[in-house]
Formats: structure tokens, C-alpha cells, sequence
């Protein structure tokens, strides 16, 4: 479906969030290291990542492992310091949607070089940016409902329970 990229992600919590998205959409979560957290499987199941088994995970060493990887990729970077919109593009299937650390974001250097692909989501200015996991969620979303949910399932059923 689409690609979630986190650059030096910190925060395990926000990680965990993001790794359900992924596994509820069907998302591929590209991880690039170094990360601020364990990620083998005593760190996962003592942090409670019990959709982690259900995410296409690929992991990276650094940056120019990522993008020699996926060279034919298609690139979205998220910042604060963007000046367009992620509602001003159209999304294609297998997009990647580029997120930085919680405490800094992406890197500048990154950032200028690709500026005309950098985009962000509106927020009121008296405020420095949204949680990562929601930041995700939001672009994501977007992304997946202009590609129509595919092979996602939109409609929901009652149990018939009391509680």
C-alpha cells in the first residue's frame, strides 16, 4: 500500500503507534537507524507491541541505505518547515511518506534538497509541531482515502453485546 519512513524515531511508544497503523492498513514501516529504543523481540513483547508480528518491518542502517534501497521510490518529506500542504498532492500507491525524530524532525540538509517535496500538516503557529504517531495517522490516511481504501475494510457490524 504506501510506505511509512521514521528517520531516528526516539520514542518507543510513538513507534508502537505507528507499527499498529502500519499493520491496520497494511503499510511497509522502513525504520533508519540509529533509534532510540530496542526493537528485538524481548524489547517488543516487554513494551507490549502485540501487532509488532504484523508489520511489514524493514530496518536500515542510515539514510544512504534507505535511498539506495528504494531508489525508485517516490518521496514525501513531513516537516513543520514546509510551505505546502499534504492535501496540495496526489498520492499513488507505494508512496513514501518520510517522517524525522520527535525532537528535531528531518534534517535540514534533506529538507532543502528536497524542498518542493516537503510538506505539512496546518497547525496553529503558536505551536511547534503534533505528535509523530498522530502525524502519521493523519497523512496516511489521507494518502490511502484519495487511493480509495484499498483493500481496506470500511464498514463495521454491531455485536449484538450489552456492555
Amino acid at each position: 500500500m504506501m510506505n511509512i519512513v521514521l528517520v531516528y524515531p526516539e520514542i518507543p511508544q510513538n513507534t508502537g503507534n505507528i507499527a499498529r497503523t502500519c499493520a491496520a492498513t497494511g503499510s511497509t514501516l522502513h525504520l533508519v537507524k540509529p533509534l532510540g529504543f530496542d526493537i528485538d523481540e524481548k524489547a517488543v513483547r516487554r513494551a507490549g507491541l502485540d501487532y509488532w508480528d504484523k508489520v511489514s518491518l524493514r530496518v536500515y542502517e542510515n539514510l544512504d541505505e534507505f535511498f539506495k534501497q528504494n531508489e525508485n521510490g517516490r518521496f514525501w518529506f513531513l516537516s513543520t518547515k514546509a510551505d505546502h500542504s499534504y492535501t496540495d498532492v496526489e498520492y499513488s500507491e507505494n508512496d513514501y511518506l518520510i517522517f524525522g525524530k520527535e525532537t528535531h524532525g528531518l534534517p535540514e540538509p534533506l529538507l532543502k534538497e528536497n524542498y518542493q517535496k516537503t510538506l505539512r500538516i496546518p497547525m496553529l503557529p503558536t505551536l511547534r509541531s503534533l505528535n509523530l504517531s498522530n502525524s502519521v495517522a493523519i497523512v496516511l490516511y489521507e494518502g490511502l482515502r484519495q487511493l480509495g481504501f484499498v483493500n481496506l475494510t470500511d464498514k463495521g457490524a454491531l455485536t449484538g453485546r450489552e456492555d
